[in-house]
């Protein structure tokens, strides 16, 4: 089943010609299946990661390859010059999910979130005076454009790759008080993750949220969601906005809606869209080959019985995590649906990432002292026990 080769020795070969951006494990993947990786040697991990929460139907999803296969003999790019039907298929469907707002795709989160930024800097221009500037979240997490990153309140940027990007002013979430006081001649937008993810699983109220849009309205400017992660069912519900009750301006998706493969949308209000002719685009953007992934993704994610199996299993793993946690005085479990984290109250993390590994699992320690846990959505109560028992046996070895 395997296809072994130099890196599936007992010797691993390091590989030199990688340009050195992150600290990997001595561990070359060469298949996957649902919610299992294997490695060069034929071992099998349990993937509670899936390229943080990219793999939304699992590793090599039988309803993804389907569709890729079948386009992939039709047509793969023909320049986003051009119209083409899967683009018009994915657009009219997310569009009659939303219930609101016209679509651009794009290959990345970071990629959406920049298109967003542009949108609502155009519509100051067009709209209010040329105000530009957004108010976003410490520890938000908005991607790695120079503008994207000035977005985001990640503490560890501050000082990367200086000068970046002006115009984001930065407040606490769930401080309503704070975005009030924020805001100022020149400000044209909030922009904030229904959940922050890489901050460590951190929600924002639903009462907060539907404030922030009241808020908006009332003083003339735009709400953006940055749904990258929480979108396309995560939650156990397509969409996160929709807990909230409420709808944004703009929102842009990501991750998820490609389930493995580089896809990406910004979707906005009609009266919000005010891009002219050649303002925004991009070679591979709404092309042909993702844009059969991506509907088949949503017609499988939004699915009445699918939405209510990720609420069913999300509780499944949020009540094991509680048990986990009571049994070795941890603290509480953040999140909702599918994206859920363990706070561990101690500096743990790390150990626990690299023990549980060890042990055959793959988790996500987003901060030291915060497990974040984000399966596929159609992962099984089976496979969430089996986390769970590995996790207890990890527990017990570094607490």
């Amino acid at each position: 089943m395997t296809n072994p080769d130099a890196h599936g020795t007992d010797s691993f070969v390091e590989p030199t010609a990688l340009m050195a951006i992150t600290q990997r494990p001595n561990i070359v993947f060469v298949e996957g299946e649902g919610s299992w990786l294997i490695d060069a040697r034929g071992r099998r991990y349990l993937d509670f990661v899936q390229g943080w929460a990219v793999n939304c139907l699992g590793h090599c999803s039988p309803v993804l390859q389907k569709a890729l296969a079948e386009q992939s003999g039709q047509l793969w790019n023909c320049s986003p010059a051009y119209l083409n039907a899967p683009m018009i298929g994915l657009a009219d469907h997310l569009n009659a999910l939303c219930g609101w707002g016209h679509v651009f795709f794009a290959n990345s989160g970071a990629e959406a979130n920049e298109g967003a930024i542009k949108l609502a800097r155009k519509w100051g221009q067009v709209y209010k005076g040329g105000a530009y500037e957004i108010i976003t979240m410490h520890g938000a997490f908005h991607g790695r454009t120079l503008a994207t990153m000035s977005a985001s309140g990640k503490p560890q940027w501050e000082d990367l790759f200086e000068p970046k990007v002006p115009g984001f002013t930065k407040v606490s979430l769930n401080d309503l008080g704070a975005v009030e006081a924020a805001i100022n001649e020149n400000t044209v937008a909030i922009m904030l993750e229904p959940i922050q993810g890489e901050a460590g699983v951190w929600p924002v109220e639903d009462e907060i949220l539907r404030a922030l849009k009241a808020l908006a309205v009332d003083r003339g400017i735009l709400l953006i969601l940055d749904e990258i992660q929480t979108g396309i069912g995560r939650t156990g519900t397509m969409f996160g906005y929709e807990h909230a009750d409420i709808r944004p301006d703009i929102m842009t998706l990501g991750k998820g809606l490609g389930g493995g493969a580089p896809l990406a949308a910004l979707i906005a209000d009609e009266a919000v869209c005010c891009f002219e002719l050649g303002d925004q685009g991009g070679t591979y953007n709404g092309n042909p080959l993702m844009m059969a992934i991506g509907k088949a993704v949503v017609e499988t994610v939004s699915a009445t019985a699918f939405l209510e199996s990720v609420v069913a299993t999300g509780d499944h793993l949020r009540n094991g995590l509680k048990a986990v946690s009571d049994k070795y005085d941890l603290g509480d479990v953040r999140g909702r649906g599918l994206l859920l984290a363990l706070d561990l109250k101690k500096n743990i993390g790390p150990q626990l990432v690299q023990v549980a590994l060890e042990h055959g699992l793959l988790i996500n320690a987003p901060r030291p002292d915060t497990l974040r846990f984000m399966p596929a959505l159609n992962v099984s109560t089976d496979e969430i026990d089996q986390m769970l028992a590995t996790l207890d046996a990890c527990c017990r070895d570094v607490i």
